[in-house]
């Protein structure tokens, strides 16, 4: 799965210049928050108000918490829309409409915390065994992907953190797309990402 369109990841020396580029997001998706309260929909942005690097096509995931406990993550692998609305679009969704959780409440608004990742270009994985997979993996660096079918799940690289050790990262992936923790077939296709962190 390749996403030529999607954001560039900046080199580790241009991560703090790209992150003050890239800062605005976040007022963003809580703005599209607090107008979700206010509306019921979320925050329409005019991509041509910010600045180029925010016009571009670009995917995101939005993951909301409160008081450090996780209260909404959504998002989307390939970049279809401006960057910008991606984040008011999965900002709205990650507190109104993940479906783990009840609607966000007013109340609650004054102990959120937003954080944003934006994701770089999708790279596949060739991998042909489980080992050899687990192998090639980059602890906290990679989001991985997995594929087979109609089946797809997959884990930014802050799961890492919860989940350090490459083979347990692969097993709850599994999980998560709904097949057994051994499960190994040809017919897997997986792919990595890196992305740039915003918020708390």
């Amino acid at each position: 799965m390749h996403s030529p369109n999607a954001v560039s990841m900046p080199s580790p020396d241009a991560v703090s210049e790209a992150a003050a580029t890239y800062e605005p997001l976040l007022s963003v998706a809580y703005h599209s928050i607090v107008n979700g309260l206010r509306t019921g929909e979320a925050l329409a942005v005019d991509p041509a108000r910010f600045e180029p690097a925010l016009r571009e096509l670009g995917a995101c995931f939005v993951t909301l918490r409160v008081d450090r406990a996780l209260r909404g993550c959504t998002g989307s692998l390939e970049p279809v829309r401006p960057l910008v609305d991606d984040v008011a679009h999965h900002a709205f969704c990650a507190a109104f409409l993940d479906s783990r959780f009840p609607p966000l409440r007013e109340e609650e608004l004054h102990r959120l915390q937003v954080h944003v990742s934006i994701l770089g270009p999708c790279e596949p994985i060739a991998a042909a065994s489980e080992g050899e997979l687990l192998a090639g993996l980059r602890p906290g660096l990679d989001g991985l992907v997995l594929e087979e079918g109609s089946l797809r799940s997959t884990f930014l690289p802050a799961v890492w953190q919860q989940l350090p050790a490459p083979q347990e990262f692969l097993r709850h992936l599994k999980r998560k797309a709904g097949l057994p923790d051994d499960y190994w077939s040809v017919a897997l296709r997986f792919s990595r990402y890196q992305v740039l962190e915003l918020g708390d």
